[in-house]
């Protein structure tokens, strides 16, 4: 349930109403605005009435929160999340779209540096790169794993880019930790409920992707683990889901998530074109499109020579194309800036 305080509810109130719900055994959330302050209280609400927690001093009202994720819920937090991801990066909100390019994989220290010149070029503010890559076939290309990561962080130091890389292993999250400013839980990760527990136990900001055939709800009830073991910094990702036709496209590409997401949670949401279509020549029309719906930030596969890639290349913009969607996208969103 939430409670909403009156707008001159004392700090003394507050706590009275925090400290109330605590002794229940029950969670606070607390939403402090500019006009009022918002309590969500977490846990099992059906056992207490509403009129209980009413007649307290400095309350305004209390409602209930129908939905199952009460703490990634628009409910519960009426305002934006803005996260933060290394030292000036900010997604979410009213923030300009954020963009981050890279390769699928960490291939080399040479082509990774390349990369990140570009992105940086072009107006990105983080670099993506997988480090540890196991694939469905297990004679190809896994990743560097640690020298990978060094590699992240050789970049990061070279280009001023904050940097994001996927973790899979419980085991491999401290090693991640070290050398990156997002962790990204990948689709086939996204119900993986162990390591969205460790996750959710770091002060990591996490790049939280939808699973392939998960529903909006079960994404959502994703970050709501993750929050409940509080870590709150976490920005939602619509990669595309698995649906009868992937005949023309990798996936389908679930563009109305993204005002979904918006009105029903406070996270923010980006949105990944090159794995929603994987094909590179319907990254920047699903890329223009996302900025449309009001996207916080776009994730896009970047590589000199696509074609010699070792993952991912059908899908990856070389250089020139990126420089040209980047060009683009900028013109658009500053287009739509006006228009509000």
């Amino acid at each position: 349930m939430i409670i909403i305080m009156e707008p001159g509810a004392t700090k003394g109130q507050i706590q009275n109403v925090i400290d109330h719900v605590h002794n229940t055994g029950m969670k606070t959330v607390v939403n402090s605005g500019v006009i009022q302050t918002v309590i969500a209280a977490i846990g099992e609400t059906s056992k207490y009435s509403t009129e209980q927690f009413e007649i307290l001093e400095g309350v305004r009202k209390v409602e209930r929160i129908q939905v199952p994720f009460k703490l990634v819920s628009r409910d519960s937090h009426h305002s934006d999340t803005i996260v933060t991801v290394g030292k000036n990066v900010k997604i979410g909100g009213d923030n300009p779209p954020v963009i981050i390019a890279g390769p699928c994989s960490v291939e080399s220290e040479e082509i990774l540096l390349a990369i990140a010149k570009v992105a940086k070029e072009c107006g990105a503010k983080m670099l993506r790169g997988g480090a540890f890559k196991p694939r469905t076939g297990p004679r190809t290309f896994e990743g560097l794993g640690k020298l990978g990561l060094e590699f992240l962080a050789t970049a990061r130091k070279e280009t001023g880019l904050a940097v994001v890389t996927e973790v899979m292993d419980t085991r491999d999250l401290d090693l991640i930790c070290e050398f990156t400013d997002m962790l990204q839980v990948g689709a086939r990760n996204m119900q993986n409920f162990s390591l969205l527990n460790e996750i959710g136990k770091t002060n990591k900001p996490v790049l939280l992707k939808r699973g392939l055939s998960a529903t909006i709800e079960e994404w959502l009830l994703a970050a709501e683990r993750i929050l409940d073991k509080g870590n709150s910094q976490v920005v939602m990702c619509e990669r595309g889901i698995r649906t009868f036709d992937n005949k023309y496209t990798r996936n389908t590409s679930d563009i109305a998530a993204i005002p979904v997401i918006r009105k029903l949670s406070h996270l923010p949401i980006i949105f990944d074109p090159s794995h929603a279509t994987g094909k590179w020549d319907l990254v920047a029309p699903l890329s223009k499109a996302a900025i449309v719906t009001g996207v916080h930030g776009l994730i896009i596969e970047i590589h000199p020579d696509p074609e010699k890639a070792l993952s991912d290349g059908p899908q990856t913009l070389n250089f020139e194309n990126f420089r040209k969607l980047s060009k683009e996208l900028e013109k658009l969103s500053q287009t739509l800036a006006i228009t509000k």
